[in-house]
């Protein structure tokens, strides 16, 4: 088959010399094909309705051909064809096989194509979204949120720790407070997300999508399959977003020390696309988004609760399980609900709902088995072997721990070594208290631990032993070695008896 601009020189050259062999000489061309081309005209076909198909293949085979192009959707071979038609008898050049499979697809692809109307959004209307995979921080994979304000071209990029839904309502919350208000609509492509299942095409959004759209007064609605203006501008924002922050030999991305650098370079990002004029609009999206802005409907001041993450019931351990790992929580919130959800390398624990809500505790992420138990969580004395306290339940054991702490570190320590008599050096210990006082007694007891003094007797030398005891600063001066000078005034005072008396 000619092309188009070849057959409408033909036609062009014949209406100035009506002449079949002339026009061919001067074209380029067989006669027959210009005598082809001039009757298609006088017949009312237009250039490219004309048929293609050589003699060879005008007779029994046209119609083979055409019924395997529809039967293969327009996807069938030129040299499959082929070998089907040399079986069938065909004596033709592949080369004119394949010029008539390729026209006969082409009529196909024309006939069949996808009629859809353009997509115009409106100020307002729409704000899509998808997600990327973006770079492994801390040996997390971390995946790139990237939403799309249809009309103004607003870009905004979120870092999450997963696609899960609490992470996609949070980061949906925090694209609505970036713009300053929520659209009408909200895309997205990920129905796996917002939807439950499918019946007859139609999507069954889960109860807690629902539960948000009403919240934060929008619809959810997801794309249509192979529709590319719907979704082309969240997709173009991951393909962007995608190459400027995931590190590669290309863009010479250094790897990101935390989840909060990589945070912050999405805050740059975001900030970059939007002050730089679009490719369409040729205005910033910045300054666009300040005329939608007044399109947008407020949103509401707390977020909503799912956004916190998934709720969980803190246990009298005052511990919660996520992604098979347990974390600690203050144990006032013992037997209590509480949401938990994964922020990059760190797990978030927020307790309460709306206004009330607060952050309850944060603990590195960990993997499958492990735990995170802070000390500070639990305001009672600590639990376990190696923690066990003295509690008393006889009036004995309570008359001796009351004496004070070094009592308690006196029977722990006792215990450990297995002492003797513990029982009845506890008894001493309270009559000794009675002569001395409990504070001299308690710090004795305190001493005896330290020193591992267990024995019978040794508490009363150690009392002793504190009664008698003198301040550092060198022994008395009766004990002193050294010569005094006090034996002189007596030396003075013989030698003048003496002269009197001579006298």
């Amino acid at each position: 088959m000619l092309p188009e601009e070849k057959q409408m020189e033909v036609l062009e050259v014949y209406d100035l010399t009506q002449s079949y062999r002339d026009t061919a000489e001067l074209c380029g061309v067989d006669h027959h094909t210009v005598a082809r081309v001039v009757a298609g005209r006088a017949r009312g076909l237009q250039v490219a309705d004309q048929p293609p198909v050589g003699s060879k293949l005008a007779g029994a085979f046209i119609d083979k051909v055409d019924d395997w192009v529809t039967r293969s959707g327009g996807r069938i071979r030129a040299d499959v064809v082929h070998d089907k038609l040399v079986a069938m008898g065909y004596v033709g050049s592949e080369r004119t096989t394949r010029r008539v499979v390729a026209a006969l697809k082409k009529s196909y692809r024309h006939s069949h194509h996808r009629v859809y109307k353009p997509w115009i959004s409106e100020p307002g209307g729409w704000l899509q979204y998808d997600f990327g995979a973006g770079p492994v921080v801390e040996g997390i994979p971390v995946v790139l949120f990237c939403a799309w304000l249809a009309w103004s071209r607003f870009r905004i990029v979120v870092p999450l720790a997963d696609k899960s839904l609490p992470s996609v309502i949070a980061a949906l919350d925090q694209s609505f407070r970036a713009i300053g208000g929520a659209p009408t609509y909200v895309l997205t492509d990920n129905e796996k997300t917002v939807t439950d299942r499918h019946i007859a095409g139609i999507a069954v959004r889960n109860r807690t999508a629902v539960d948000v759209s009403r919240y934060y007064g929008v619809t959810i609605a997801t794309c249509v399959p192979f529709d590319p203006e719907t979704k082309g501008g969240s997709e173009a924002a991951v393909r962007v977003a995608k190459a400027d922050l995931v590190p590669t030999d290309y863009n010479l991305v250094e790897p990101y020390a935390s989840f909060a650098d990589l945070d912050q370079s999405c805050r740059t990002l975001t900030a970059e696309l939007n002050s730089r004029p679009h490719a369409v609009t040729r205005r910033a999206p910045a300054e666009m988004l300040e005329a939608e802005r007044a399109q947008l409907h407020p949103v509401p001041d707390r977020p909503y609760s799912a956004a916190f993450g998934e709720s969980r019931s803190v246990g009298w351990s005052s511990t919660v399980s996520f992604r098979g790992a347990r974390y600690s929580v203050p144990d006032r919130f013992c037997d209590s609900q509480v949401w938990v959800r994964a922020a990059g390398a760190e797990v978030v624990i927020v307790a309460g709902e709306g206004s009330g809500a607060i952050e309850a505790a944060r603990h590195r992420r960990l993997g499958p088995g492990q735990a995170s138990i802070y000390d500070e969580h639990y305001s009672g004395p600590g639990r376990g072997p190696l923690a066990r306290q003295p509690r008393p339940t006889r009036r004995a054991e309570h008359e001796f721990l009351d004496l004070g702490e070094g009592a308690k570190l006196y029977l722990v320590e006792a215990a450990a070594v297995g002492a003797r008599r513990i029982e009845a050096r506890m008894a001493e210990a309270v009559t000794l208290s009675a002569l001395h006082g409990v504070d001299v007694v308690d710090r004795a007891l305190g001493t005896a631990a330290m020193a591992g003094r267990f024995a019978h007797g040794d508490l009363g030398s150690i009392i002793v032993h504190g009664a008698q005891a003198r301040p550092l600063g060198g022994p008395p001066p009766e004990h002193s070695l050294a010569a005094g000078t006090a034996m002189w005034s007596a030396l003075g005072t013989d030698g003048d008896d003496d002269e009197e008396e001579g006298q």
